[in-house]
């Protein structure tokens, strides 16, 4: 299949983009893209690409931005229930913190999440990822962490297995069973740390390679919450380390409301990210800068709680890190379903460019998700991952919000309209 004649092609070939270097989209105007079943076979201008392979079946981009799929590199997708009441009571005033200590927040969601049967998971899931989908998200990473105990936590991460194999959205699975204490564990954080530890990751890791279905899949991620009120650094160290022996990747929540020294931990750790890095003070942004450990902006996450305070992007671009971007889409603080939306809010409170936003959002969180060899750029061999947007320049990308400018999401070769949402014309009020 030929997708021709875009306004601006947007390859973002070349790697993972730090400091200065972010934001090189590597624009191909009246550019086009030949795939072959799920990859891509070639990238250039219109013109070459046609007289090369005049029988393909084509797609016309004309007026449109191609540019390869939005990687979220940051959720927890998967949950039952809602926390309306509660973002009512933080409308009102009441801190998130306070709010956790009363029995809600996370502890909330976890309730529902334990009493809710893998189908009801999946039934509650499948139309957030389509909405995500639609949006233009062709894969994501999705964390379990609303069990914190064995049972659930393997039910949210075999659901996330399951979606996955659903399609067409791809999940990267995270164990997040650091995610909070447990209400059991209320008052003893050691205990459950040590627990995790020695009792809870050890399994997982059995159950994984034990599996038919992870025979060819990569260990997943192990993350932690450090931060006041979940895992202090000292028992994040403990569950990091632990997992690390056992051949885990790791990432990591950090700075999200006090700097505990997350952020050099995880570089310390030689984690592959770590994420929110709200509170970053300079000399963590310098230990990021120093390494391949990608900090993960969540901007709809402030935004949800009406903080005034985001990431320090431009600090961590000016020391040369790796800047990704993610929705932290959950049901607390960001249900937030649109990689677009995130690119609106980077631009605004992060002070990011467009083209910086874009790069962060693909091919960086590509990164972010130790996937960049297969998606986030348009590059020959890699997998076929693409949007075609209803504009014909990319800086609609930021500039607008709160509407989708996604004409047509490709995933892996295959084509999938997205309804935009507008009456025939036969179908409008008063038209002849």
């Amino acid at each position: 299949m030929l997708i021709h004649s875009a306004s601006q092609l947007l390859t973002l070939n070349g790697g993972p983009q730090r400091g200065a270097d972010l934001g090189r989209l590597t624009i191909i105007e009246d550019g086009a893209v030949l795939l072959r079943g799920d990859r891509i076979l070639a990238v250039g201008p219109t013109r070459e690409l046609q007289a090369a392979s005049p029988r393909e079946q084509s797609v016309d981009a004309s007026g449109c931005v191609v540019l390869p799929g939005f990687v979220d590199s940051h959720t927890h997708v998967v949950w039952a229930g809602d926390r309306a009441a509660e973002f009512e009571m933080k409308m009102s005033g009441m801190k998130y913190l306070d709010i956790l200590a009363a029995g809600g927040g996370i502890l909330s969601t976890v309730r529902r999440t334990r009493e809710a049967s893998m189908e009801t998971l999946l039934e509650e899931t499948r139309p957030r990822l389509d909405r995500m989908f639609s949006h233009g998200t062709t894969t994501l990473e999705a964390k379990t962490g609303y069990g914190l105990n064995s049972e659930t936590e393997l039910k949210m991460l075999q659901t996330v297995l399951a979606l996955d194999a659903a399609g067409p959205l791809e999940l990267a699975p995270t164990f997040l069973g650091a995610h909070a204490i447990p209400p059991e564990f209320s008052g003893e954080p050691q205990a459950y740390t040590d627990l995790l530890c020695a009792e809870i990751l050890p399994y997982l890791h059995h159950w994984w390679t034990s599996q038919p279905s992870t025979a060819f899949r990569s260990l997943p991620f192990v993350d932690v919450f450090c931060e006041k009120g979940a895992f202090d650094l000292a028992q994040s160290r403990q569950i990091l380390t632990r997992a690390r022996e056992l051949g885990f990747p790791l990432k990591l929540h950090a700075d999200e409301f006090e700097n505990l020294g997350g952020a050099s931990l995880g570089v310390e750790l030689e984690a592959v990210s770590a994420d929110h890095l709200v509170k970053t003070s300079p000399g963590d942004i310098q230990a990021l800068a120093s390494s391949n450990t990608v900090a993960i902006s969540l901007p709809c996450t402030p935004f949800g709680l009406a903080e005034s305070e985001y990431t320090p992007a431009r600090e961590i671009i000016a020391a040369g890190g790796l800047l990704a971007l993610a929705t932290d889409c959950n049901p607390g603080t960001a249900w937030c379903e649109s990689m677009q939306f995130v690119i609106a809010l980077a631009c605004r409170y992060l002070k990011l460019t467009p083209a910086q936003a874009i790069a962060a959002a693909t091919i960086n969180a590509a990164h972010a998700i130790r996937r960049a060899d297969r998606i986030g750029s348009l590059e020959p061999g890699k997998q076929a991952d693409l949007l075609i947007l209803s504009v014909p320049d990319y800086r609609h990308l930021g500039y607008r919000f709160g509407t989708n400018l996604v004409r047509q999401v490709i995933k892996k070769g295959q084509v999938y309209p997205v309804e935009s949402g507008a009456l025939p014309a036969e179908q409008i009020t008063g038209a002849e």
